[in-house]
């Protein structure tokens, strides 16, 4: 039988053998995660190339924000995805190539939650202006004033004068999403009359197409009388009044740009960005671009209202002589 024996310095020295071991294995693997990291992080908050998912309700004002900031930086590239509201909630969910999303609303608890369960921390996200959806109807029509029970009776199908209502989708847009909410405060359309188009532009062109119809578009696809396209549509679309119940006068409003900052207009939306980025990449650099004055400035020409910089609005005494 052989018999083994260990001294205290043997001992010591598996214990430090073991330890050295367990410290190399240590940095081994954290010098992969930081070549992992580096590798992963390709984009700088001036370059590099990332994919956004966009409410294609906001496709004119934010492909200006784009163009704006890819002039400013030209090795930045930012690639924008145009969709249904719905789809793009669910790109930032689970696509994980999707490093920020546009559109109507923040996040949940229940999404707030899933993201710091998933990834260790939630998305950033807020309010970067307001938004108003115009009523448009035919250059012929003469009904170009409504107010919020005509609209609800519209869409319910319990008008008198039936009329063709045109959206941009029937299910997954926040322009669907606000009408059943806001006006229809949970009733259901009636099938009947609301069609679908394929997209806002659609809404547009069905409407000048028809002297029965009345579609509902996001302002900044109509609302620009610096856009030669939109000022062109004005031509054989209009956008109609709509009463402000909320309005000690009681005035009908249309969707401009007074309107909206002053919460006259009574069909408004924020327009927000959910951002899933926990480091000062491409993602962080085009949020803060459409936070401060430059984004803010281009939100203000295409006639939605800024939420992060004030623009005064003064009362103008003109002296006729």
């Amino acid at each position: 039988m052989v018999r083994l024996e260990f001294t205290a310095d043997t001992i010591k020295m598996c214990r430090m053998n073991n330890f050295l071991k367990i410290f190399l294995f240590i940095i081994a693997i954290a010098i992969t995660s930081c070549e992992h990291l580096q590798n992963k992080q390709t984009d700088t908050i001036k370059s590099g190339t990332i994919n956004i998912s966009v409410d294609e309700s906001f496709k004119p004002v934010i492909d200006e924000e784009i163009a704006a900031y890819e002039d400013s930086y030209p090795d930045a590239h930012i690639i924008a995805h145009y969709k249904p509201e719905a789809e793009c909630l669910k790109d930032i969910l689970h696509d994980t190539a999707t490093r920020m999303i546009i559109v109507t609303r923040g996040l949940t608890s229940n999404e707030s939650r899933f993201f710091e369960d998933s990834l260790d921390y939630i998305p950033r996200w807020d309010k970067v202006a307001t938004d108003a959806i115009a009523v448009v109807v035919n250059s012929e029509s003469t009904d170009t004033v409504f107010t919020f029970d005509q609209l609800r009776k519209i869409l319910s199908g319990q008008s008198q004068k039936k009329q063709s209502v045109i959206f941009d989708g029937l299910s997954t847009t926040s322009t669907v999403r606000f009408a059943v909410d806001s006006i229809l405060k949970g009733q259901q359309f009636d099938t009947s009359i609301v069609k679908a188009a394929k997209n806002s532009q659609g809404v547009l062109d069905y409407v000048a197409s028809d002297p029965n119809a009345i579609g509902f578009v996001g302002i900044s696809w109509i609302g620009n009388p610096e856009d030669t396209a939109q000022v062109a549509m004005l031509k054989k679309v209009k956008m109609a009044y709509i009463r402000c119940d909320e309005c000690a006068d009681s005035p009908y409003v249309k969707p401009t740009q007074l309107g909206i900052e002053t919460r006259r207009y009574p069909l408004l939306r924020g327009l927000y960005y959910i951002l899933k980025e926990n480091y000062s990449g491409l993602g962080s650099g085009f949020l803060d671009f459409l936070q401060f004055e430059r984004g803010q400035l281009i939100f203000r020409r295409a006639y939605l209202g800024p939420s992060k910089i004030g623009f005064g609005i003064r009362n103008v005494k003109i002296n006729r002589n």
